[in-house]
């Protein structure tokens, strides 16, 4: 690598060689992501809230 002019050469002869998404693909990908966040928040959220519960129940047997 001693010449950078060179090595900038490759990287961009290499850059036209992948295979890039169409914006749809894009969007497609990026709304799936955001679906399964929510998804997997709501399924936290309910997991969370039923072992507070759960524990909240044990710990009042105790009184």
């Amino acid at each position: 690598m001693a010449n950078p002019f060179e090595f900038l050469q490759q990287v961009r002869a290499e850059g036209a060689k992948v295979t890039w998404p169409t914006r749809r693909e894009t969007m497609i990908t990026t709304g799936l992501v955001i679906l399964m966040v929510v998804v997997a928040s709501i399924f936290f959220v309910a997991v969370d809230q039923s072992i507070r519960l759960a524990l909240g129940f044990i710990l009042s047997l105790g009184r």
